[in-house]
């Protein structure tokens, strides 16, 4: 067998092995007794529910896996690769917009594959819980907007991508990464302002004791707060969330109208004061630099494979090209990214308890927090016993009882 096919056929096996591992293990884990810190926000019908619900997301996430691998290895073994690349070399065109066709069809088909899941998800399982709000109509609107805006941003970056790595040589990859850089940061800048509210809207908070509170509690803390927004979120879904995003000036909180309309004045000081947290501690800088680190190992190790022939026959290519090699190495880096993924998970659940920390300790006691957090949990119908391995895989928050028991032996320690 081909070197490079047995590695991605090996990496992809092992992925969805773990995967489904961990998630029968979470199916065996459910508990049929509520924890008892819990007994305040759940009932047995609301545990219940969130049993039920763990299940169907579990074998619907299962279902939907084994789909999607079936398909790449299908498109892989009959020769897809292959076909789509004769096609679009077809229309005459230069390298880079036959590149940029290559990939938007793939794109498509992916898009496509996808849509079925979402409209399953969205409008059967959500639905039959009690979370779905979203129309058919503000359903495909929103599948339109994410598709073209992956169309437009995402073909910006790949025609300036494919053109170094046809003119650079062998300084390709740093001239890839300068611009990938330069992509991110801009994006991460103008998304608050320019993309964000393509999907939402976002309304500045009123005057009033929730804004009081949190003015109050961002110069305790000396936050430079530019404003608060309210996020239609209701207009989607029945759950309630809050994030910050944006850098420099168009740093934002947000706050979606089912947080501000179900929870208390103390409780959503406190979860700002958990999203501050994470501005306070660095994490969204250190985010950013390990996606700038990543993007340059990509870009340096691509350029060792580019148009390698050993990788273009493992796929059944009879012709060799730059955009095409970036659909493969992806494939190849299969591995790498499923390492990547849990020291990224395992960060992300460590900042989150850096920042409920953070927020116990500025607040002055975490029971506010904690009681967002039980809340939170039960709105959501959250699973409140997941298994460790699927929480080392696939949690990029700890799991909430995991938090409160955290919080907890602060206020002890006070």
């Amino acid at each position: 067998m081909n070197f490079f096919a047995a590695i991605i056929i090996i990496a992809l096996a092992v992925e969805f092995i773990l995967s489904t591992l961990s998630n029968r293990l979470t199916l065996r884990s459910l508990s049929a007794t509520l924890p008892a810190e819990f007994s305040d926000v759940f009932d047995e019908e609301r545990y219940a529910q969130s049993q039920n619900y763990t299940r169907r997301r579990a074998n619907f996430g299962l279902l939907r896996n084994a789909i999607n691998l079936a398909a790449v290895l299908a498109v892989w073994h009959f020769g897809g690769f292959e076909w789509l690349d004769q096609e679009v070399r077809g229309f005459g065109f230069g390298a880079i917009p036959t590149g940029l066709m290559y990939f938007g069809a793939l794109g498509l088909g992916s898009l496509l594959l996808g849509l079925p899941f979402g409209l399953y998800g969205t409008f059967v399982i959500e639905a039959e819980f009690g979370f779905n709000r979203t129309t058919l109509l503000t359903f495909i609107t929103d599948f339109i907007k994410g598709a073209i805006l992956t169309v437009s941003l995402g073909g910006i970056l790949m025609t300036g991508v494919l053109f170094f790595f046809q003119w650079a040589e062998s300084s390709a990859w740093l001239w890839c990464w300068a611009t990938a850089t330069l992509f991110l940061l801009t994006v991460q800048f103008v998304a608050p302002t320019w993309i964000m509210p393509l999907f939402n809207k976002f309304t500045p908070l009123e005057e009033g004791s929730l804004r009081t509170s949190i003015v109050s509690y961002a110069e305790s803390v000396t936050f430079p707060l530019r404003d608060i927004f309210v996020v239609d979120g209701s207009k989607r879904s029945s759950k309630a969330n809050a994030f910050f995003t944006g850098f420099g000036g168009n740093k934002r909180i947000g706050l979606f109208d089912t947080l501000v309309e179900q929870y208390s004045v103390p409780e959503l000081v406190a979860v700002v004061a958990h999203e501050v947290g994470h501005y306070k501690k660095g994490h969204l800088l250190k985010g950013l630099l390990i996606q700038v680190l990543y993007q340059g190992m990509l870009f340096f190790f691509l350029s060792l494979v580019l148009e390698n022939d050993l990788l273009f026959n493992a796929f059944y290519m009879t012709e060799t090209s730059v955009y095409a090699s970036f659909v493969f190495f992806g494939l190849l880096l299969t591995p790498v990214d499923l390492i990547l993924s849990l020291y990224v998970n395992a960060s992300s659940r460590k900042h989150e308890f850096e920042a409920d920390a953070f927020a116990s300790a500025t607040t002055g006691h975490g029971k506010h927090l904690i009681g967002a957090l039980k809340k939170l949990s039960a709105d959501s119908l959250a699973n409140l016993t997941p298994h460790p391995l699927d929480v080392f895989l696939h949690y990029s928050h700890p799991p909430v009882i995991q938090r409160i028991s955290m919080l907890r032996k602060i206020s002890a320690g006070d």
